[in-house]
């Protein structure tokens, strides 16, 4: 197999561990990186994602943050998609009146109103620390700059979610995306973006999909794996996902990725 870029997926997909990549996976992207450039491809923040760049010692390659909405390239900033502010503070006040707790993300801030277990959970699994305020000041603030989320986490119980999916999809389906990460998570991004659409705005004039292998497990990584060069999903990946994907391979604690990459590149 030969591909000119490899994108993977972070978590669920390349890390082997809640926080980090096995000693098997940097061994593998180390031997091909000369090769392909190795572009991770995440919903997490950047500085979330860049220590594991420096990981796998390929920080000179883009990163799709966001899912899409924020593509950094060094200093650059290659995409900048954001929620408006007053559709944030409408989607706030909808989740408030229902017991629905939001973290805000915003380049590299996180905001939440307080801890809790899924708080401490996201600190320990991404490596950041959140910014204590409550969500009317962080929307306040954010609309002082002329600014606003580029994701939005839903947090509450599976009642909760399975409440509101529907006021979702009804007030807000034009203009923003929310996938389901499990049954107490939805994540909210701008409509227009996506990891694909990501993925096309790096490639040079000599290259297509066709040229471009990924890696993924979730629901926003289906549209991904389905039309890229090669699409690999991990064992342990939505049934969805593995359904569109050429390959499937072992699981993420298997180190699903790495045993792919020595096998086939």
């Amino acid at each position: 197999m030969n591909f000119k870029i490899l994108c993977s997926d972070l978590d669920g997909t390349l890390l082997s561990s809640k926080n980090d990549v096995s000693d098997f996976t940097v061994s593998e992207i180390n031997r091909i990186k000369n090769q392909m450039r190795v572009v991770l491809v995440s919903a997490r923040m950047p500085k979330s994602m860049r220590y594991l760049q420096d990981r796998m010692d390929i920080g000179g390659n883009p990163l799709v943050c966001y899912n899409g909405a924020l593509v950094l390239h060094n200093a650059d900033e290659l995409c900048n998609i954001m929620i408006s502010i007053n559709q944030a503070k409408e989607l706030h006040t909808v989740c408030n009146g229902r017991g629905i707790k939001l973290g805000l993300y915003q380049n590299d801030e996180w905001c939440v109103e307080g801890t809790s277990e899924r708080v401490e959970k996201e600190i320990f699994n991404t490596k950041a620390q959140p910014i204590f305020e409550s969500t009317a000041k962080t929307l306040q603030r954010w609309e002082q700059n002329n600014t606003g989320p580029h994701k939005i986490m839903l947090m509450g119980s599976k009642g909760m979610m399975d409440e509101i999916t529907p006021v979702l999809e009804s007030r807000f389906s034009d203009t923003m995306n929310g996938y389901r990460s499990n049954d107490t998570l939805i994540e909210i991004a701008p409509k227009t973006v996506s990891k694909l659409g990501a993925i096309q705005s790096l490639l040079q004039s000599d290259e297509s999909l066709e040229d471009v292998i990924a890696f993924g497990d979730n629901f926003n990584d289906v549209e991904m794996l389905q039309k890229v060069g090669c699409g690999v999903a991990v064992a342990n990946g939505r049934d969805k996902a593995k359904a569109v994907a050429n390959w499937v391979t072992l699981s993420n604690k298997e180190h699903g990725v790495a045993q792919f990459i020595k096998d086939h590149l």
